[in-house]
């Protein structure tokens, strides 16, 4: 048997099934979440979704995460910072229609975060929906001061009111995403077991080691999670192959499979977890959501 934790690491001590998973590497035995303790005073822990390639699954791995780990009893917050507004669509709120949005939060100090932000289907799972407005926030944003702690000073604002926080960023290195990674204190990085995705990885991790020398020194990579793998094709195993060699444990062992479901709950404005809560999409958000929790025991 395997341990992944040591001791003095302040994480539950993991041993291995016996199994072997996708990733070439035997599956850990993950503990049942249990749910916090209601006494103690909530903190979030804030998780940024981050790859500037688009189409990796950065918007279908916040919703269904965020659904899963909702399901383990904890409050969670998703934050749609893509000026797409796919998160929103994905959770059925219509982004034209917003009144407000998180752009008003950003860049109007009168606006409360109990205006902007909404509920969802799920119970314990709201949302800080967004709208083509946003992109005119990084252009805004360039002549304030201290322009890339914005989101930091919103999201420290609700905090203590959710125990995970999860941010959906837009598919660029921009402002935005800067912003992103200075107010989280992890990074997960969906990647498309796809060699053209593989190749931005690099750019990604300069940008996170250039945010955590010049703003913010406690931001780490949570792991690199591998999406839309095909297992029938010889690229996406190679692919996945080559992150495990360059990444190792870094990569998650959880690996979300390509399947017709996800663009059926994208046009549901539900979450796979409800929407096909026995379908081998949902027990694999549900593996991710205890890998997370088996990573970050305090969350």
């Amino acid at each position: 048997m395997t341990n992944t934790a040591g001791p003095g690491t302040g994480e539950p001590e993991l041993f291995d099934t016996g199994e072997w998973g996708p990733t070439g590497r035997p599956l850990p035995d993950l503990p049942e979440p249990t749910p916090p303790d209601p006494t103690r005073p909530k903190r979030a822990l804030i998780i940024a979704m981050c790859n500037q390639k688009g189409g990796v699954g950065k918007t279908t791995t916040t919703i269904n995460l965020g659904a899963a780990l909702a399901e383990t009893g904890r409050k969670v917050l998703l934050v749609d910072f893509d000026p797409q507004g796919s998160l929103s669509v994905g959770l059925g709120v219509n982004p034209h229609t917003l009144e407000t949005s998180i752009y008003d939060l950003l860049l109007d100090r009168h606006t409360t975060p109990a205006e902007v932000i909404v509920p969802t289907v799920v119970d314990g799972l709201e949302l800080l929906p967004s709208n083509i407005d946003l992109s005119a926030a990084e252009v805004q944003l360039v002549s304030e001061v201290a322009r890339e702690q914005t989101l930091r000073r919103v999201l420290a604002k609700v905090r203590h009111d959710y125990d995970i926080i999860l941010i959906d960023c837009a598919p660029s290195l921009g402002l935005l995403t800067v912003n992103a990674l200075t107010a989280a204190d992890k990074v997960m990085m969906p990647l498309e077991c796809e060699f053209f995705a593989l190749r931005g990885i690099a750019l990604l991790t300069d940008t996170i080691n250039k945010v955590q020398d010049r703003l913010n020194p406690e931001l780490e990579v949570l792991g690199i999670l591998g999406t839309m793998y095909d297992a029938r094709t010889l690229h996406s195993r190679e692919v996945l192959e080559r992150v495990v060699q360059a990444f190792g444990d870094q990569v998650f062992h959880t690996v979300i499979r390509r399947t017709i479901k996800f663009p059926e709950t994208t046009v549901a404005g539900e979450p796979i977890t409800t929407y096909a809560t026995n379908s081998p999409g949902a027990a694999a958000y549900r593996m991710l959501a205890r890998e997370v929790l088996a990573k970050c025991p305090g969350a």
